[in-house]
């Protein structure tokens, strides 16, 4: 089969499109014939962990299709099926924390970006009718990770203020349909006015711009909710957004992974201040069952042959896109 695998160099420079063996489901595993997948910043970090002396990886977590065979003792799915994959392995009730052994597809399991993956059956779940295959192959880990930070860590409510820096990426695209979904007012910002544009288009009360002024442009309005993403360049902006008593949630680090805090700002303000990763089973269960109620579809920026994949990653790393960039792999009629 064809696939993007990662080897003999870190980096980009390491990823080639190319034949890689194919391989039949185990016990309790499904193989699926991919249609769609879905590109994440995490596939840029996986290729500076994954070594050089380490086996040839095949990347990706994102990703729908057709359940094609199934391994001894699978009786949740059957052959034909139309499934999303949830890319989270081992992390199967909601809590605090992931339970050591969690991992995700596409490093150190073989991902996504390739003609077939193999996955274990809990973790292909039935397509949402509602969503086209772009769509749902797109969906799984950005809509999970504002899942999480929004309703399991933010305990976000009706008629709450919630503020996301850096409108844009797949996962604030997911933050702002989900908050409008449970009728929070949704404020964010950007470097780029057509970004903001779109983010009012979506619903957002205000889109402001990243390099003035937050809390004039806001006219003071404190939030009771602050999902950050961005990191360093961005996280005190945030924190002097935030309401007393309010909640900071963030899980993501693009611009910088140092800060430097002002405790006694932070604990006179009584602020509350989570990390978040991802999502337990339960969690996507709850997502998926959510997007349906509300038919919430993924904003999807721009598709990909898989063998475009430089143009794609390109796209990524210049923050170019609106939403989630995806790859078209196989077509329904082959």
């Amino acid at each position: 089969m064809k696939a993007l695998v990662h080897k003999n160099q870190k980096g980009l420079s390491g990823l080639v499109y190319t034949e890689f063996e194919e391989k039949g489901p185990k016990p309790g595993e499904v193989r699926i014939k991919l249609i769609t997948a879905g590109l994440n910043h995490r596939d840029l970090f996986v290729m500076e962990r994954h070594q050089p002396s380490d086996p040839p990886l095949i990347i990706g977590s994102d990703g729908a299709g057709i359940v094609e065979a199934v391994g001894e003792g699978v009786n949740n799915v059957i052959v034909g099926n139309e499934v999303i994959i949830n890319p989270g392995i081992g992390w199967k009730e909601k809590s605090d924390a992931p339970p050591e052994g969690f991992e995700i597809l596409g490093l150190p399991f073989h991902g996504t970006f390739a003609e077939k993956v193999t996955v274990p059956a809990e973790n292909a779940v039935p397509k949402p009718a509602h969503l086209t295959w772009e769509e749902a192959g797109v969906l799984s880990l950005a809509a999970l990770t504002a899942f999480r930070a929004l309703f399991t860590r933010g305990r976000l409510k009706e008629h709450q203020r919630v503020l996301i820096p850096g409108i844009g990426s797949g996962v604030a695209t997911f933050l702002l349909q989900f908050a409008k979904a449970v009728n929070a007012e949704v404020y964010v910002t950007s470097r780029s006015e057509e970004k903001g544009q779109r983010a009012r288009k979506l619903g957002a009360v205000q889109a402001i711009n990243s390099n003035e002024d937050w809390n004039r442009q806001l006219d003071n309005q404190k939030m009771d909710l602050v999902i950050e993403s961005v990191g360093a360049a961005t996280f005190n902006k945030s924190l002097n957004q935030l309401r007393t008593g309010g909640t900071i949630v963030t899980f993501g680090a693009s611009a910088g992974d140092q800060i430097q805090l002002d405790l006694r700002k932070f604990f006179y303000g009584q602020y509350s201040f989570f990390g978040t990763t991802m999502g337990s089973s339960e969690e996507f269960t709850e997502m998926i069952q959510f997007i349906n109620k509300h038919k919430i579809r993924p904003i999807v920026d721009k598709m990909f042959d898989l063998n475009q994949f430089e143009h794609a990653f390109e796209r990524l790393n210049k923050a170019e896109q609106f939403g989630k960039i995806g790859f078209r792999i196989n077509s329904l009629s082959d």
